[in-house]
């Protein structure tokens, strides 16, 4: 049984009454007038927030939004969230225009039993990220109980994350150990056959999920801009494409330890620009013309995924297989993509721009689980421990 399900979550404690902070991760994207265009995170804190509604907690919720650098910046207050947050709760959220200090101080105590309010952009203060003491202490004072619910940043040793712990009882909320649970199942306890996808654009960004995946599955399948440095390791001309020169020898290296585990593409989607409206081509690995780029998996490479994935019993996916934010380069997603949402198969899914991906096709709701956290999914998936999850308190 993996570790991850030694740590306490709020079904373990008493929270009738209590003040409860709430840590959750409702980093979400906004459009070009700050209005939320997409607030899936917002809605997968949802059951942690109502299980305490529902049992009379007075609930103070923080997170961070975007990189404001440790100062205010109105672009990234989290006024929106709190609205947006009322009308999926169907209750009002007490919005506090700050994170610590004796207006956030006032607005928690004057909170009935069931109330909830969203504190300011945490990393408005340059104490958050940097885990300072007295930040921690400043937040904590707002609370008796301590949730970590914000998967996202559960890889990050922040005042929110870690520090606040040190002074309160601390354990996970629902969403913090439903992440756990399916990434853990998924490495330590997976049904067989157990494929792993990865593609993306570097193998400098997921060599360590790639060393600690391949002794645990049974096939490797490896597409988007990663794929064109295995092949150029192999021999292969890739034109124009991205290419990672130094990690050469490290591609190599894998591809011998891994040997038949890989399955590399053996046709690809090529093209003159990497932009919408350029015309592509279908062409051998050994075809790739010198003027032009890789941008996709071909139809052979995507048939090919889609069997494996087809008698697959647990599939791990993290990132695209080709430049999938254009039409003309997500085909390959998008079979793959299909293929997993048809199969039997438990399916883990992870990456910001692979779950962004997802969206655009309507396949996220097909999947077994979709991953909040994009950092922190690929440290679990390396092996690492999450100071977020390791500061919290074991059975």
């Amino acid at each position: 049984m993996p570790a991850c399900y030694s740590k306490k979550t709020l079904a373990d404690v008493p929270v009738d009454g209590k003040r409860v902070f709430v840590r959750v991760d409702f980093n979400v994207p906004l459009d070009e007038i700050g209005q939320i265009s997409d607030d899936r995170r917002i809605r997968e804190a949802l059951p942690t927030i109502k299980y305490l509604i529902d049992r009379g907690a007075r609930v103070v919720l923080g997170s961070h939004l975007g990189r404001p650098g440790g100062k205010p910046d109105p672009a990234l207050t989290l006024r929106p969230i709190a609205d947006r947050l009322t009308q999926l709760l169907g209750k009002p959220v007490t919005f506090v225009p700050e994170t610590v200090g004796p207006t956030a101080i006032a607005s928690v105590r004057r909170l009935e039993p069931g109330q909830v309010a969203l504190l300011e952009n945490l990393r408005y203060s340059a104490g958050e990220e940097k885990n300072d003491a007295k930040f921690s202490d400043q937040l904590a004072e707002l609370a008796d109980i301590y949730v970590n619910d914000a998967f996202g940043t559960a890889h990050r040793a922040h005042a929110s994350t870690v520090g606040i712990t040190k002074s309160l009882p601390s354990v996970s909320g629902f969403l913090m150990e439903k992440e756990l649970r399916a990434l853990g199942d998924a490495l330590e306890a997976p049904r067989r056959p157990l494929v792993a996808v990865i593609g993306g654009a570097k193998i400098s960004s997921k060599i360590g999920v790639i060393r600690n995946l391949l002794p645990r599955v049974d096939a490797l399948l490896i597409g988007g801009g990663m794929a064109n440095t295995f092949l150029k390791a192999a021999g292969c001309e890739i034109g124009r494409s991205l290419v990672e020169n130094d990690q050469l020898d490290l591609a190599r290296e894998i591809a011998e330890f891994a040997g038949p585990k890989i399955v590399l593409p053996v046709d690809l989607v090529v093209a003159d620009r990497a932009e919408p409206g350029s015309a592509t081509e279908v062409v051998a690995i050994d075809r790739v013309p010198g003027e032009r780029m890789i941008l996709d998996i071909g139809p052979r490479t995507a048939a090919r995924f889609a069997e494996i994935i087809g008698s697959a019993g647990t599939v791990i996916w993290n990132g695209p297989v080709g430049l999938a934010e254009i039409p003309a380069f997500a085909e390959g997603t998008l079979v793959t993509a299909r293929a997993l949402a048809a199969s039997p198969a438990t399916s883990v899914v992870g990456g910001g721009d692979l779950v962004a991906a997802l969206d655009r096709l309507g396949l996220s709701d097909r999947m077994s689980h979709v991953s909040t956290g994009g950092g922190a999914s690929l440290e679990f998936l390396e092996g690492k421990s999450l100071p977020g999850v390791a500061a919290l308190e074991d059975r």
